[in-house]
């Protein structure tokens, strides 16, 4: 028995040895298990109820999973967001469920861990700096995820909070329906809800600004110093609360990355209602009632996706449609009359962002396909393009190509921005991100390759909430230098300063039509002239988009 004791012994110690050599190769810059401890101060009373939350690192306050409205299911399934009340102490220590979507395959760029979802997903999650006096309240950001708006998830560790909460601001995020659950609007879900129907999610989004509004103040929040910062399609979602009478008075600033865009067309009302039929006939439900009695997997399946390998050629149903109620007319009409919520704005682009994708100039390999791609997009005035972005070989070729795709993309768009936010009177600062993550050699994922990805679609997120060690959560994939983290504390400064003070600093200079300056964020921090001139001709020569293909699996949040 002794034999096999002292067997079983080294056997472990042998073991322990193993795990200490594998220690050593951990990550220089490992995600470590917060102690999570009560905090002394709670619970925080809101309208809804008392919360209890968890202490942190740094004594950074921690509230995870509130829920800002009632659950969305049953009869609630396509309605407004509701209020809920609840007894007693509520533990706010873990993040919700991610409203239904597909899900992530293991081998991208953001995955993070799986997630639980459901239809009941209306929560959100509050970072707070260390307790401090009343008196002294601090500068709230409100974080709205992008995906697509059929994807995306306030859980995602790369969109917490406490390195914001660290550095000085409250920092919210939360759910919002998406795809068929968040924007489908039907003849009888209008004439249920007094003549308009759809943009469920971005009612969500408005009932999760009233709650910060009503609520933020017992964190330590000041409710008059609210900037609320989209991604992508969380962009679009400010642009549209920026538009939307329902949002007004509800923030102070904003801030869109990837892309600002205040002249789309969204659908009508009666197109989304169409959509809305079609759904009913493919899901061969006899009513409204029948529809809402149908477990969501079955509604999921039926929607057109093409983001995180789910290639499926469904119903398209996703994003802000002309309802008469959140958005009462198109962006153009409503900017014209002078009837937006006039705030400042960040207006921020990435250079190897979606735009390439979207020009046919993104696709241009070689010398002659760039001058073919300039004859077909120009025709007569190709001759003049090519003076303005000439090219004598295929690098050259393929690079100028890229830098006309961007410069006729988003970085036009956040131009244009600036332009109308000047025409109502309120200031835009505008920036490019242009710093490519440092990958770990070595390291593959499903959707992008570091070789050649550059500074792409939400590559800007982790500096600007300074989430860069997620990255590193389940395994190492970036080694982040001391500039990466100089990069993102001062990305994540202007952010707090444009949400104090309107906005983000006095090194960050407006746009004006005299002085087209914009921040770089790149391997140095710089402001720079804007090249007005290229831009000028891209806008009088306008570049017809080419459809986005699909991506093996390639997330746009």
């Amino acid at each position: 028995m002794k034999t096999r004791f002292r067997m079983l012994m080294a056997s472990t110690l042998l073991a322990a040895c193993a795990v200490g050599a594998m220690a050593d190769e951990t990550p220089a810059d490992p995600i470590r298990t917060q102690a999570m401890q009560p905090i002394a101060s709670d619970p925080v009373r809101t309208q809804a109820g008392a919360i209890a939350g968890t202490q942190i690192a740094d004594g950074v306050r921690a509230y995870l999973g509130i829920p800002y409205a009632a659950p969305p299911v049953g009869d609630l399934r396509w309605a407004a967001p509701r209020p809920i009340v609840w007894d007693g102490v509520r533990n706010a220590d873990r993040t919700g469920p991610e409203c239904i979507q597909v899900l992530r395959p293991h081998g991208i760029n953001h995955y993070f861990g799986e997630e639980a979802t459901s239809e009941d997903c209306l929560y959100m999650n509050v970072w707070a700096p260390a307790a401090r006096p009343a008196a002294k309240k601090v500068p709230v950001i409100v974080f709205i995820y992008g995906g697509g708006f059929t994807i995306g998830s306030s859980g995602m560790p790369n969109y917490g909070g406490a390195d914001v909460a660290r550095r000085g601001a409250v920092f919210v995020n939360f759910n919002y329906r998406v795809g068929a659950f968040g924007f489908l609007a039907h003849p009888e879900l209008s004439r249920e809800q007094g003549g308009h129907s759809g943009n469920y999610a971005l009612m969500d989004q408005i009932a999760a600004l009233r709650w910060v509004r009503a609520n933020i103040a017992a964190f330590g929040g000041d409710p008059d110093q609210v900037t609320i910062v989209g991604q992508s399609a969380g962009a679009l979602s400010v642009a549209a609360m920026i538009f939307s009478p329902e949002a007004k008075d509800l923030f102070r600033s904003a801030a869109m990355t990837s892309w600002c865009n205040y002249r789309d067309t969204m659908p009508t009302l009666a197109e989304a209602e169409a959509v809305g039929l079609a759904v009913q006939q493919r899901l061969k439900a006899e009513s409204l009632a029948a529809m809402r009695a149908m477990p969501a997997d079955r509604i999921l399946a039926l929607q057109s996706e093409s983001q995180l390998g789910a290639n499926v050629a469904g119903i398209r149903i996703g994003g802000p449609i002309v309802d008469g109620l959140v958005l009462p007319e198109q962006k153009a009409s409503l900017l014209a009359a002078g009837r937006i919520n006039r705030v400042p704005i960040i207006a921020s682009s990435n250079t190897d962002d979606i735009d390439i994708l979207m020009s046919p100039f993104g696709h241009v390999a070689t010398l002659a396909e760039y001058r073919a791609t300039a004859r077909s997009a120009f025709g007569a005035d190709a001759d003049a393009f090519l003076k303005r972005f000439p090219a004598a070989t295929d690098v050259e070729a393929k690079t100028m190509a890229r830098t006309v795709a961007h410069l006729g993309g988003f970085a036009l768009a956040s131009r244009k921005c600036a332009r109308d936010q000047a025409a109502i009177g309120q200031p835009a600062f505008l920036d490019e991100f242009s710093r490519k993550h440092p990958y770990t050699p070595g390291v593959t994922f499903a959707d992008q390759d570091p070789a050649t990805v550059g500074a792409y679609h939400t590559g800007d997120i982790p500096y600007w909430l300074g989430t860069l060690d997620v990255y590193n959560r389940l395994r190492r994939t970036r080694d982040w230098t001391p500039y990466d983290r100089t990069l993102s504390d001062t990305m994540t400064d202007h952010l707090i300063a444009f949400a104090r003070d309107g906005r983000p600093g006095a090194d960050w200079p407006a746009w004006t039509k005299r002085s087209p300056r914009e921040m770089v964020f790149g391997d140095t921090i710089a402001v720079r002239r804007m090249d007005s001139a290229r831009l000028d001709w891209l806008e009088a020569h306008p570049i017809a988009r080419t459809p986005v293909p699909p991506r093996p699996a390639g997330p746009r949040d």
